[in-house]
């Protein structure tokens, strides 16, 4: 009993010393290359927060690792040079302009779950969602990576849209386990800003025309080190509004606040309390979304061994 206790605090302090990671990722090739910043959000099996909404919700039972950014229109328009998808993205030209470095708005959740299983495929790994013919499914128990408690995900898919546990925990956690009700790691809401870098701030309480800023210009970061994740544009989560994850198109979560929201409002629609839902079709220039990488059973597996390797060498030595 006490080796496997030792074993799991191991594989924690493993765990503790990535969350401190920042790690880039490149897809694509020659024109349209472009590459991703993920943040490593640590502290696996954390209790959950029950002040929020839902209630519980922020629980992961896994290290993963969350984009720094909003996905860019730059991201999509490569993309879809690359793979030939057809996403389409929400015409900014009188809401603050289609500058690359914008989040890419417009986009439907199903345009998101293409886009994210490109930067599966494109890479080697597997979809995370299935289509069949242009058509959204639930993965079946006869699939291989079929989850029962997430039909929605593949299990060996390694990118995918920030589930709802992922992406609360990524904005409200802190790696002490505990929860604060905006991402500045406070009970107080950020100061207003249309755009900018500084600590404690977020875009929200501008005017329609002004629109979002870039994704690398969208406010201080989160403790865990995202930036934007509430202010700037609303994102999709992958979880259905419900939790069940159950029926294909089911309303799916929002979260976040956009730039436009008024300042007075700043406080309630920024907190962890604030969701939204839209069914998977819907498309609007306001919402954008966001990718998380998780482990693949393989690496978790390669965690638990190495584990295993340093309490052999233990007791040899």
């Amino acid at each position: 009993m006490r080796n496997l206790l030792s074993l799991v605090v191991a594989v924690a302090s493993l765990c503790t010393i990535c969350s401190a990671q920042t790690i880039t990722e490149t897809f694509g090739t020659g024109d349209n290359a472009f590459t991703m910043e993920f943040v490593t959000i640590g502290n696996p099996g954390n209790v959950a927060d029950t002040t929020g909404a839902p209630n519980p919700a922020g629980s992961v039972a896994y290290t993963y690792n969350l984009g720094k950014y909003e996905v860019s229109r730059d991201m999509i328009t490569k993309a879809n040079s690359a793979g030939s998808l057809g996403i389409t993205m929400q015409d900014m030209t009188t809401y603050g302009g289609n500058g690359v470095n914008r989040p890419a708005t417009g986009i439907s959740w199903y345009e998101a779950a293409t886009y994210v299983n490109w930067l599966n495929t494109s890479t080697g790994g597997t979809a995370a969602y299935k289509f069949v013919g242009g058509t959204f499914q639930l993965w079946s128990a006869g699939d291989v990576g079929y989850n029962a408690n997430n039909m929605y995900r593949n299990s060996l898919a390694k990118f995918v849209i920030a589930s709802r546990d992922e992406w609360y925990k990524g904005a409200y956690g802190k790696a002490d386990g505990s929860w604060s009700n905006f991402p500045n790691g406070s009970d107080s809401a950020p100061t207003a800003v249309a755009s900018g870098t500084e600590a404690n701030t977020a875009v929200y309480g501008q005017s329609t025309s002004t629109g979002p800023a870039d994704i690398t210009n969208a406010g201080g970061l989160s403790v865990y080190g995202t930036m934007g994740q509430v202010g700037n544009v609303y994102e999709w989560n992958e979880t259905a509004y419900d939790g069940t994850n159950d029926t294909a198109g089911e309303n799916r979560e929002l979260r976040g606040a956009s730039w436009e929201i008024s300042g007075f409002m700043g406080g309630f629609l920024l907190d962890a309390s604030n969701r939204l839902s839209m069914g998977p079709t819907s498309e609007d220039r306001i919402v954008g979304f966001r990718v998380a990488s998780v482990p693949e059973p393989s690496s978790l597996s390669f965690l638990l061994a190495g584990g295993a390797v340093l309490m052999a060498r233990r007791r040899k030595s």
